[in-house]
């Protein structure tokens, strides 16, 4: 195919997409919308900008160089929202570090990322000064401190972070680049191995936030935020970006509320404070905030929560609802920077029922803006949109990682057949509504017959009795493998075995799910594992389980 391609004047600018971009429309369009940290710290735009500046020649005069890897070991705060700006806006790469790992996996992250100068709260300090002799590549460490102590013990220290800023220059000429330069990187845990390193352009990046715009302000059955809207993050900044969220919000000059470590009264707190009414999350973050003391009997009309991460059960997504929360589902990955699909009502779903829009407001939704997605079969055949066939999600969008950093192999894995792997089970109906099914590790295959473990989950959330569930697949000698379910129970309530096949015994009978898919034995927990970014923790659910099977613990209850 031949295609005709004219090339540009004389003299004609050549528009890279940078992040500098997006932080430029913000002052434009609210100078007075105020950026705020916790209750210590609150300023408007221009105010952001001037400091996004003093950072970037902070960063310089440390020796930071384009190309050079700086790292943030941080909670969510208004610093963090300036590095995501001024590090790759320098043409360095943002390194956010997840502070959540176990030492020994941030020890190889950093390494492996090869960061060169790192910014530590002092907070973390201490995990810091452990890991200080093990690391190969940092050569300087900047503190970063809500306290009056300016200054800690930190290998070839620069200084302190706002002290530093005071004494920058407020202007900073941020330079054109080559817009496919990589702006971010951090690391997504697996079942085994280490870390992998994804990472994303300036290019991706600005993509990314356009379609993030679009999908959040534009479709008016599910509208999200808009520019009268007050936002705080709720998923780390260390965990995609925050979901990429902040780029969005700055962008649209939109008030912004940082809560810096998640403490549950303090979030609640700054909800009524700030009236913050947009914010996003996993399941067990939002499970936090209605359980929090501070917020016993509030009544939180008016908060829109995008949920994603973890499927999002009917059980919380009634609960959220009877609070005043309107819930979301939207759906991605660490690899797809993160957004794929968010719910949408067409014509046809606006006319339907109440019971209609809920099922599709929890489903992954449909694909945003410039995704394209399908499902594949084992051997990469692509299968029908037809809602029931099954097959793996693959993807394309401009904003996917191409690789993991460092792994070529492990990217040629990803991206086998030209489209992304997501790794997930999911269904494509005629509405293009994608509907996750399990994880592909996760299903359970008992009697030779596939029982999907978000399925359960979502039947048994509705139990009036539990608050949290988790369902995994367990050895079985005679079926190959079992239903488990791990409980949380509400305040008060009593759980066994017995009562929860009675709960599920009806949706057998309206063939929602088999006989066999009742699980045979549960057991009943005050807490439920979860991984680094507040994601059930399947691998150590299977291992806690293998335990208490092996001293039949009191925490069992067996049919």
């Amino acid at each position: 195919m031949q295609t005709r391609v004219i090339p540009p004047a004389d003299g004609a600018y050549t528009f890279p997409l940078l992040i500098k971009r997006l932080l430029l429309s913000g002052s434009r369009y609210e100078k007075t919308r105020e950026i705020v940290y916790r209750d210590r710290v609150r300023y408007s735009y221009p105010t952001l900008t001037e400091r996004i500046s003093r950072l970037a020649n902070v960063l310089v005069a440390a020796g930071v160089q384009p190309g050079d890897t700086v790292a943030v070991m941080e909670w969510d705060s208004h610093r963090y929202l300036e590095c995501m700006f001024a590090i790759p806006m320098i043409g360095a790469v943002i390194h956010t570090i997840n502070v959540r790992l176990s030492p020994e996996q941030i020890l190889y992250t950093m390494n492996h990322a090869e960061d060169k100068l790192v910014l530590v709260n002092s907070e973390f300090v201490p995990l810091y000064q452990a890991l200080a002799g093990q690391l190969t590549t940092v050569e300087k460490t900047l503190l970063l401190t809500d306290s009056s102590e300016k200054t800690a013990e930190l290998p070839n220290l620069v200084g302190e972070y706002e002290q530093l800023l005071a004494g920058a220059s407020s202007h900073y000429d941020f330079p054109d680049f080559d817009e496919n330069s990589v702006a971010t990187t951090f690391y997504t845990t697996g079942t085994t191995g280490n870390p992998k390193g994804v990472y994303f352009t300036h290019r991706q990046l600005v993509l990314h936030t356009l379609a993030a715009a679009t999908i959040t302000g534009s479709i008016d059955s599910v509208r999200l935020m808009g520019t009268d809207d007050v936002y705080m993050p709720i998923t780390p900044m260390f965990h995609v970006h925050a979901w990429g969220i902040p780029y969005v919000a700055t962008m649209l000059g939109i008030k912004q509320v940082y809560p810096g470590r998640y403490e549950p009264d303090m979030l609640v707190n700054l909800w009524r404070k700030e009236k913050v009414s947009f914010s996003h999350c996993v399941p067990t973050i939002l499970q936090m905030l209605l359980n929090a003391k501070g917020g016993e009997n509030t009544d939180f009309g008016g908060w829109k929560i995008i949920i994603g991460g973890s499927a999002l059960n009917r059980g919380l997504y009634e609960a959220a609802k009877a609070r005043g929360i309107q819930l979301t589902a939207a759906y991605g990955m660490s690899e797809t920077c993160p957004l794929i699909s968010c719910a949408h009502f067409n014509e046809e779903l606006q006319a339907g029922t109440d019971e209609l829009r809920v099922t599709y407001r929890i489903k992954a939704g449909v694909p945003v803006p410039l995704v394209d997605a399908a499902i594949v079969d084992g051997d990469g055949k692509f299968l029908p949109a037809d809602g029931e066939t099954q097959g793996e999600l693959v993807l394309r969008a401009p904003w996917l990682s191409m690789g993991y950093l460092r792994e070529p192999q492990k990217g040629a894995e990803l991206w086998d057949g030209g489209w992304m792997h997501t790794g997930d089970v999911a269904t494509l109906d005629s509405m293009g509504v994608i509907d996750i099914r399990d994880r592909i590790k996760d299903v359970i295959k008992t009697g030779g017959e596939w029982v999907s473990s978000l399925e359960l989950e979502d039947l048994i959330s509705r139990h009036p009795g539990v608050r949290e569930v988790a369902v995994v697949g367990m050895a079985d000698a005679q079926w190959g493998e079992r239903p488990f379910a791990l409980l949380v129970p509400r305040e008060g309530q009593a759980l066994d075995a017995q009562s929860l096949k009675a709960h599920l015994l009806p949706f057998v009978e309206l063939g929602l799910i088999n006989k066999w898919a009742i699980p045979s034995q549960i057991a009943v927990v005050g807490e439920i594992p979860k991984t680094s970014v507040g994601k059930l923790d399947k691998k150590r659910i299977r291992v806690e389980v293998l335990a208490w099977q092996a001293d039949n613990s009191p925490f069992l209850s067996s049919l």
